[in-house]
């Protein structure tokens, strides 16, 4: 992992990490995780096994010899050699990871699959904890926020969602996710101490797929 240059990018739903950590592992050439993405998978499994996710009695065992793995580029996600990538974005699946990502269970299964993953040139990685605790010696961390309207109009065009009701409905339950995500024990959702913070209510996407970039070629020219 020490040969690796590591991004790392955290923040809340809705502001931009997946689409952003996409991007800028295409323009580098580097590889892409979404670690939002095995979560998920972990709760679709918790949801199709109609278990509790905020059990972890429950959890635990249904976590033993689950085969969880993810392409390349971060973009297909498999669940015991099944492709579910079109399943994980589900409301149900959303409120089903917020919960079972708190669990000690489902982090520790995780955390050494998203480590494993820091091989080759370079690795750009988003969730919640990947600057804090996953990669805490990262080559650079980021912290991707934007207000709460903001983020719930980028989620709802990603989910095609349209109607002032829905995005209202939709807004809610992110900031209700936010609040767990953020007031968990276990690994809380927050900045890194030696984040670069960017607040993207007003950015285009481009202008932080551009500012991750140049971050990132300026650093890695300062290491030579």
């Amino acid at each position: 992992m020490s040969d690796c240059f590591v991004v790392a990018i955290d923040g809340p739903a809705g502001a931009g990490k997946s689409t952003t950590a996409k991007a800028v592992a295409e323009k580098l050439g580097f590889a892409c995780l979404d670690s939002g993405a095995l979560y998920r998978a972990v709760a679709l499994l918790l949801v199709e096994a109609g278990a509790d996710p905020s059990d972890e009695r429950v959890v635990g065992p249904l976590l033993a010899g689950v085969r969880i793995s993810q392409s390349a580029d971060g973009e297909q996600t498999f669940l015991n050699d099944r492709n579910v990538t079109s399943l994980l974005r589900s409301a149900r699946v959303s409120d089903a990871a917020s919960r079972s990502s708190a669990l000690p269970a489902v982090r520790s299964a995780l955390i050494e699959l998203q480590r494993a993953a820091a091989t080759g040139e370079g690795l750009v990685v988003e969730g919640r904890d990947m600057g804090t605790v996953v990669f805490p010696r990262a080559a650079l961390k980021v912290f991707l926020d934007a207000d709460e309207d903001e983020r719930a109009r980028r989620r709802g065009l990603e989910l095609g969602l349209s109607g002032t009701a829905k995005l209202e409905k939709l807004g809610a339950e992110m900031a209700e996710r936010d609040r767990r995500d953020r007031s968990r024990k276990v690994a809380p959702l927050r900045p890194a101490e030696d984040s670069l913070v960017l607040d993207t209510t007003s950015f285009s996407l481009q202008e932080v797929i551009d500012a991750v970039v140049n971050e990132v070629l300026s650093r890695k020219k300062l290491a030579k």
